[in-house]
This record gives structure tokens, sequence and C-alpha cells, in this order.
């Protein structure tokens, strides 16, 4: 017996917990966070002994806010660093398989319900294109699903989170410079992040000579800005959505990504109508001459509460049928 599967969804601030007990039919989903466990395998035992012994999985898959290249895995924003191998024997586990969470994502693209994405592009789906996939959250995840010879599709795990981002605005110069000062580099992730819109606000505080005794989080800035009227905060608020439209119009260029853009992530999906009204359609499209190609492309926010599972199943299920054609 395959089922009942373990996935879990490893992120920077939380991890969640589900049981898949037949393809694609997925459980109630436990959260914890990841600061209160020592591992990530303290975190798994902690969920194990919840199950009952029928409930008790052989096979299972995690997605991690991080690169996977071997089996040695650390997390790029906490401190959890394991052995897949290791763990897998330490847990009892016939199969873990360990990807990345954005790579997940993007598998589970296909699986989501059209009531879990809130357009907020126009634009004409291509279904034989790839899609593009972006998220800002504790990191900034990105990934894409490109169709394969013979149909199904592969997606992609890289980390584009890390690469170059471009200021355009004043705002947006002002926050990329204080990056710079302090950190050297300036990846995409720096200022597209919880962290990032952070920056931006004491950024552009200090730049109107405002030293804050701390740094809002990123809850009070889109507070401070979508309710509270607060201008400094709505400066943050327009430089991050500006960049984000810059960074994934880029991002669908490279990937030729007609078949959609999706944002995932934690931060974007808490409000939609404000994002959608903000600068990160015009930058989407700010593009020269390539302006026209990004026009046609339909923009999606994932609204899913646990988006990335379907794509653990998914994962989990290529690699058992793997296993088994190979014996």
């Amino acid at each position: 017996m395959t089922y009942p599967r373990l996935l879990a969804d490893v992120g920077g601030t939380n991890v969640r917990f589900a049981l898949e007990t037949a393809p694609m039919r997925i459980g109630k989903v436990t959260a914890y966070k990841v600061a209160d466990h020592a591992s990530l395998e303290a975190a798994m035992r902690l969920y194990m002994s919840t199950l009952a012994d029928s409930e008790r999985p052989g096979h299972a898959a995690i997605g991690l806010a991080n690169p996977v290249t071997g089996d040695h895995v650390k997390l790029t924003n906490h401190n959890w660093a394991f052995s897949i191998e290791a763990m897998r024997q330490a847990l009892g586990l016939e199969t873990l398989v360990a990807i990345n969470d954005f790579t997940s994502l993007a598998l589970a693209l296909p699986h989501l319900p059209a009531g879990d994405l809130v357009q907020v592009r126009p634009g004409s789906a291509v279904a034989t294109a790839p899609r593009a996939l972006i998220g800002p959250g504790t990191g900034l995840g990105v990934s894409g699903l490109v169709p394969a010879p013979g149909g199904g599709a592969v997606a992609l795990a890289g980390e584009g989170g890390h690469i170059e981002v471009m200021p355009v605005t004043d705002d947006e110069w002002i926050a990329w410079r204080a990056a710079h000062d302090q950190l050297g580099r300036v990846s995409a992730e720096r200022l597209l992040s919880g962290m990032g819109l952070s920056h931006i606000h004491v950024a552009l505080s200090a730049e109107m000579g405002t030293l804050l005794a701390e740094p809002l989080t990123p809850a009070q800035v889109t507070e401070g800005a979508l309710k509270q009227n607060d201008p400094l905060c709505r400066r943050a608020f327009d430089a991050f959505c500006g960049l984000l439209g810059s960074v994934a119009g880029d991002i669908a260029l490279v990937l030729g990504a007609r078949g959609g853009v999706y944002i995932g992530g934690g931060i974007v999906p808490r409000f939609v109508d404000a994002f959608h009204a903000s600068p990160f359609n015009a930058r989407f499209v700010d593009k020269g001459r390539m302006g026209q190609y990004l026009a046609d492309i339909p923009v999606y926010v994932i609204a899913a509460e646990f988006p990335a599972l379907p794509g653990l199943a998914r994962a989990l299920a290529d690699r058992l049928e793997g296993d088994m054609r190979r014996a």
C-alpha cells in the first residue's frame, strides 16, 4: 500500500504537514513555526506522533525554500540542515523526496481550481506555452512550468530570486542604494520579500530624515499603506509592487511565459485588490519593444491557502512511478 503519503511544505517561517490518502486527495493541514523546532526531523516526528498507526506514511515529499542540489540541505533563511537519506532512515520511510518549494508550487499549477486564482492582468493564456511563477514571502521564489514533448510538463528548479534587480523610480533607487551600502550586491530577494518591504520603508524614512526606533514589520507597512493612508508606507508599497512588476516581466520574457504568470508567496495574496491597482501592471509591460508581447500575457495571483501540496503529491507520485518502472 502506497497511501497515505506525507507531504511537507517548508518555508522560512512555517512548515505545513498533510496526508495524501488517495491520488490528489489531501487532508487537513497542520502548521508549525519553523523557529519552534530544532530541526525538520524534530518537526516531522512531532507531526507523525499525532497520527494513528493506520495513518503512518511510508513515503513522503518535502518542499524546501532553498536549493536542493544533493543529499545535504540547508535552509537559506533558517538554520535547519540535514541529510535527506539520513532523515529518511531515521524516520523509517521507504521514500523521501526533497525539492525546492517553488518547484513544487509550479507542479501544482495545473491542479489549482479556477476559484484559487485571481486574475490581475488581462490576456489569453496559450495552453502549450510555459508558465512563469514568482512569489515574495520570507524570500523570493521563482520557477516555471515548461511543457514536455509527449505531454506533461517539467517544473524548473532554479534560484531566480537571487538575480539582479534594476530600480526605475526615485524611491526604488533610494531603497536599492541603502541595500547596496549595507550589503554590496543587491539581489531581487533583498527588496522583494518581507524583509525587503521593511527595508524599503526604512530607507525612505532615512531619506526623509526620520530615524525609526525599529523597522516596521511587513504587515505594519502594508497596514499603514492600505488602511491608515500613511504616505511613507504607501510609497514603500508602490515601490515594492513596481519592482515586482519589473522582475515578473523579465522572468516572463526569459521563459516565453505565454501560458501565464502566477504570483504566489505569503505577501501579495493578502491584498489582491490593492495590488491590482498598484504600479505592478504598468511596470510588467514597460519593456520597450517587448511591451506588446507582455501585454498579451495574463497574470494571476494564487489565492489558495496551501497551493504547493498538490505539487508535492505530483513529485512523489512521479518518483514512485519511476521506481516501479526501474524495478
